[in-house]
């Protein structure tokens, strides 16, 4: 019979096991785990790595595609979104978005990170003190070594936005400050023809079921509640911005996809 280890096809007998492939460790038959015990079936595609081995590019896009499929998985290697802020918003997007097979992400921030962003944002101890593109380029890295980004540790206006999210699919605002929202939102919508996948309200700890997704122009998703923002007594806590988050990157991923429709 027939399989397809790590891209190839090779013949092998009847009543093999994937630990009878070779001096491998960990396997992915048809996209899952499997056990090194496991029977092979005719026509199983097998990516099998060392233990701590990085698989090269070919056998990683293997694993992802499988899956993820293969027509979902071609569409958002070759997109490019642009996201503006690694706060609590963008930090956590970014890797959503690496996770999912993004091939490329434009990272815009100005900020370092700081012990107060510990709490709701996608960054370490060992972050402290960094830029916060060059530990979230650095964490990317760490979930798929081979995703392009493209770095710019500047702050975003309306002079310099049209130019750094030129090659972007998709541009996500990912700010804290409501008039830097505004900003790039009308800037981006008014100069190019980009889709923006923006947020509102994610603050305290109300319901998570109120954090919704609208379309609310042809243009401009919105995702949040709308209404609760920091203040004195309501905080940022990591559950409620990271469905905010969530439903950014989900709403990304729709949009790279053809699904323009919450």
């Amino acid at each position: 019979m027939q399989i397809i280890l790590n891209g190839k096809p090779i013949e092998i007998n009847d009543c093999l096991k994937a630990c009878d492939l070779g001096d491998y460790d960990i396997f992915v038959r048809n996209g899952y785990g499997i056990d090194s015990k496991s029977q092979l079936c005719d026509g199983d595609s097998i990516v099998a790595v060392k233990k701590g081995q990085m698989p090269n590019e070919d056998n990683l896009k293997q694993m992802l595609f499988a899956r993820n499929g293969q027509v979902f998985s071609k569409k958002l290697d070759k997109a490019c979104v642009c996201i503006c802020g690694l706060g609590g918003l963008g930090s956590n997007i970014a890797a959503m978005l690496a996770r999912a097979g993004v091939g490329k992400l434009i990272l815009v921030d100005f900020d370092i990170v700081d012990p107060t962003n510990l709490n709701r944002q996608n960054y370490f101890v060992q972050d402290i003190g960094f830029k916060k593109t060059f530990a979230t380029q650095r964490l990317l890295k760490q979930i798929n070594p081979f995703i392009k980004t493209v770095t710019y540790d500047m702050y975003l206006n309306s002079e310099n936005c049209v130019e750094i999210a030129n090659n972007a699919d998709v541009v996500v605002e990912a700010f804290d400050n409501p008039a830097c929202k505004a900003e790039l939102v009308n800037t981006i919508l008014a100069s190019t023809n980009k889709i923006v996948v923006a947020a509102s309200g994610m603050a305290g700890i109300g319901s998570g079921n109120i954090i919704k997704t609208s379309k609310v122009l042809n243009r401009l998703y919105l995702c949040g509640d709308s209404e609760t923002e920091t203040k004195e007594g309501v905080s940022l806590v990591s559950p409620r911005v990271n469905i905010c988050a969530g439903h950014q990157a989900n709403t990304v991923i729709r949009l790279l996809l053809g699904e323009t429709e919450c």
